[in-house]
């Protein structure tokens, strides 16, 4: 395959940044498009030029840190896969792809294709845990009675990488499916409800004072996700923190 490959370049977070132009050739459509950017960065460095900077990590689909934009859309045009499990027979000999970084002010760009996504960090540690007392004296988890509902439910929403992809894809920047998915993945379980009314609370003041913006309504979230995280879980978010304000 041959390709053009029109990749955001940016120095470092106060650069003034730019689209430049790579033509790239004998790319196999068994590639990932993560093996094609290895491809792209060894013909630079063998040129002597910079390497486009990019995160990966696990290249499982896991770790979700390989977040591109790809052709006006997260993690690129397949369904349910990071950028990582997207494979380059989705795309068309001669095709011209454009790669740009996740798009947020929260998300401020590091260089190039490399996002700061701290704001998730501090999000889950305002409330996305849950305290045990560790003295000896605990309950064996497997004692406590869990409907298959609420653990299937509770499992669903821990699927989430927190990759970003919600907030890139959303025109509000809205980081709710995230914030949405850790509360659920608690407030399903009994665990969890000790401090569930805290939690929503807490990571939802610090949601808004990372500049997040609201929920559209408008479901590109989950049709981004990567993991198909449901809407339904922004809407038990705001049961949960209206029961919190309430009571």
């Amino acid at each position: 395959m041959r390709l053009t490959l029109k990749i955001w370049r940016q120095e470092n977070a106060q650069a003034k940044g730019a689209m430049v132009t790579y033509p790239i050739d004998n790319i196999s459509p068994d590639m990932s498009f993560l093996e094609m950017m290895d491809v792209l960065n060894k013909e630079l460095i063998e040129k002597g030029e910079s390497p486009v900077a990019f995160d990966h990590d696990c290249r499982e689909g896991i770790c979700g840190m390989c977040s591109m934009f790809i052709n006006g859309e997260a993690h690129g045009p397949d369904r349910n896969v990071t950028t990582c499990q997207l494979h380059m027979r989705k795309f068309k000999d001669g095709d011209t792809i454009h790669i740009e970084p996740f798009r947020a002010k929260a998300f401020p760009v590091i260089r190039d294709l490399v996002i700061d996504r701290s704001a998730f960090d501090r999000i889950q540690h305002a409330g996305g845990f849950i305290s045990v007392n560790t003295s000896g004296n605990t309950q064996d988890a497997n004692a406590i009675p869990i409907s298959k509902h609420a653990a299937d439910t509770a499992m669903d929403a821990a699927a989430c990488i927190g990759c970003g992809a919600c907030v890139a894809t959303c025109k509000n920047s809205s980081a709710m499916l995230f914030v949405g998915a850790k509360v659920s993945q608690f407030a399903l379980l009994p665990q969890g409800k000790v401090e569930a009314a805290d939690r929503v609370q807490h990571m939802v003041d610090q949601m808004d004072l990372e500049g997040f913006g609201n929920c559209t309504n408008t479901g590109a979230c989950e049709v981004e996700c990567p993991k198909g995280i449901s809407l339904e879980n922004i809407a038990r978010m705001n049961r949960e923190l209206l029961k919190a304000k309430l009571f």
